[in-house]
């Protein structure tokens, strides 16, 4: 027995009218975080156990800084996205709601302060 038309098959729409779009996205996502956790490594490693001063000289360059930005901002969004999915599955009716909510909240909260962290930092 099919459960989708032919149509949502084509257009990969099943009953929910979303698709595969939150799964491409982790996908991409992570693909994204293959590529810039290595980088972040790498800039951010020589700088352990340095002067404040110096620390805050190479931070002030724009590559550490972009490279920092980027892996906050998609590592943060890949966390909201794990962790949706995550209570979805096991949270269920009004507790799911406000769990989300709280999640939302405080990852776009801890995403733009490490941000605005970043950009005291080099501005």
């Amino acid at each position: 027995m099919r459960y989708l038309t032919d149509r949502k098959r084509a257009t990969g729409m099943g009953s929910a009218k979303t698709g595969v779009h939150h799964f491409w996205m982790m996908k991409v996502q992570s693909v994204a975080l293959l590529i810039l956790m290595p980088l972040f490594i790498f800039t951010f490693g020589p700088m352990l156990g340095e002067d404040y001063s110096e620390v805050l000289d190479y931070f002030a360059q724009p590559f550490p800084a972009i490279v920092a930005a980027l892996t906050f901002v998609v590592g943060f969004k890949h966390f909201i996205d794990g962790a949706q999915v995550m209570i979805e599955d096991y949270i269920h009716g009004t507790k799911q709601k406000i769990t989300l909510i709280l999640l939302t909240c405080l990852t776009y909260a801890a995403m733009a302060t490490g941000l605005f962290a970043i950009a005291k930092i080099a501005l």
